[in-house]
């Protein structure tokens, strides 16, 4: 079974998500949570908190904030200040995305194989980013 529309996700998310640094050659790692509650214009709002360790550093505190909105089948994710993202598919067992942010480049595979656990991966790449985000969600 997979995720169908927006309406499936909203609640509480735990996050596990491991970042890949192939420039500096070190690990990172996120354990938080993402609620996902209505937006009165429409759609949801992703808060997301957590810590994230990045190689030897110190634990940070961690949010993000995004904007999800239903269009049609899709969903499309905006940047808090209401810019466009990317969207995606949440039908189907697996979607992409792309989002150019010159001189960088981002791309995304989510899969919903395994609902209602799933995951997004992101390949970041630039003259100074090249990462690899892997993330965990589960109900909770």
């Amino acid at each position: 079974m997979t995720a169908r529309n927006i309406n499936a996700f909203a609640g509480g998310w735990r996050i596990s998500r491991v970042i890949t640094d192939r420039r500096a050659g070190t690990m990172g790692r996120f354990d938080g949570r993402a609620d996902l509650r209505a937006d009165p214009a429409g759609g949801l709002i992703w808060e997301e908190t957590g810590q994230l360790r990045l190689g030897d550093g110190p634990v940070l505190s961690a949010t993000r904030r995004y904007l999800w909105q239903g269009q049609g089948a899709r969903i499309t994710v905006l940047f808090e200040d209401g810019r466009y993202f990317h969207d995606f598919d949440p039908s189907g067992a697996g979607a992409q995305a792309h989002h150019d942010c010159p001189p960088d480049v981002y791309d995304v595979v989510y899969d919903f194989a395994d609902w209602p656990r799933w995951r997004c991966t992101w390949e970041v790449r630039g003259p100074r980013k090249d990462y690899r985000m892997e993330s965990l969600h589960q109900p909770g």
